[in-house]
């Protein structure tokens, strides 16, 4: 393997892929986007990227912290930046059979270049907005969110021009949301990949950059959460269940063995597979299950699909 380039301006990366496009015009390009503190669940993703693209292929990850979709009350500026650290997890991968790994590292002035300060990130500027799947969920409890995922994933997918881009299912609200936002803007069929979400192999936590700010007590009670989903999901498989009011019950139960003073939570909810829209009964297109909460300061996310699939 050749040694990892690292792409600083969006000049570099359009110089690199123009290149692709030259030399190596039938081998693919692989995308994972990520916003740093690399863990095992964004390596998951780089070597399914990896094994998707062949040996001959590339994969560009990207390292950036997305100022537009943090509201100014939330962690942005605390938000874990490690590129030094990133750059030697990645340049420990055994990838001798891949032909290159690239990393595209901007600032917040290469990616938004109109703005003069970053005080103007949520003020001016160009946005892409996906009105439709962006008002629930996430969206009803971080305003503005969905629109800062969909404008800077637009702006690395042409940066880019990947053959697939790889995202992680735990995120699933943002994955409805590029996939309908890359279809509506006319970007190549099918460049959306949603894998599984990869999860602590002991107690199944859902692998986020944000678990790091869970104390060791937190730590311990958070899988309770998961733990809730997956009997949730076995009285839709097993007994059939598919009143929502039930399946929700199940996993406030499960916090309550836990001790639910442990957990704050935003929501539970069970959503169309279609277009994310509360159901009251779960139909043959299947549904999916999502809920968030808080543990101290520390938000987490996670969800299951109940009869449906990527």
């Amino acid at each position: 393997m050749k040694e990892l380039k690292v792409f600083r301006t969006c000049g570099e990366l359009r110089a690199w892929r123009l290149e692709k496009y030259k030399s190596r015009g039938a081998q693919k390009v692989g995308f994972v986007p990520t916003m740093g503190a690399l863990h095992d669940g964004h390596l998951k993703l780089i070597l399914h990227a990896i094994s998707e693209v062949g040996p001959e292929g590339s994969v560009v990850v990207s390292i950036f912290v997305n100022p537009t979709q943090f509201a100014p009350d939330e962690d942005f500026d605390v938000y874990p930046r490690t590129l030094d650290r990133d750059l030697e997890v990645l340049n420990s991968l055994d990838l001798q059979n891949m032909h290159e790994l690239v990393v595209f590292a901007p600032s917040v002035k290469e990616m938004y270049p109109s703005l003069e300060s970053i005080s103007q990130v949520l003020e001016k500027g160009t946005f892409v907005n996906v009105v439709g799947l962006t008002e629930m969920l996430e969206g009803n409890v971080r305003p503005g969110f969905f629109r800062g995922v969909a404008t800077v994933v637009s702006k690395l997918l042409v940066l880019v021009h990947p053959d697939i881009a790889v995202f992680g299912q735990k995120d699933v609200q943002q994955c409805f949301v590029v996939k309908r936002m890359a279809l509506d803007m006319l970007f190549e069929p099918g460049v959306i990949k949603v894998v599984e979400t990869y999860r602590d192999p002991v107690d199944g936590l859902a692998l986020s950059s944000r678990n790091v700010y869970l104390t060791k007590e937190q730590r311990t009670h958070a899988p309770a959460m998961y733990r809730g989903l997956l009997l949730a999901k076995n009285l839709f498989l097993e007994k059939g269940v598919v009143a929502s009011a039930q399946l929700i019950d199940c996993v406030l139960q499960e916090l309550e063995k836990e001790g639910k003073e442990h957990f704050s939570v935003d929501y539970i909810k069970v959503s169309s597979s279609s277009d994310l829209s509360d159901v009251e009964r779960i139909g043959p297109e299947g549904a999916i299950m999502s809920c968030a909460w808080r543990m101290g300061t520390t938000r987490l996310i996670d969800n299951i699909l109940l009869g449906f699939s990527f």
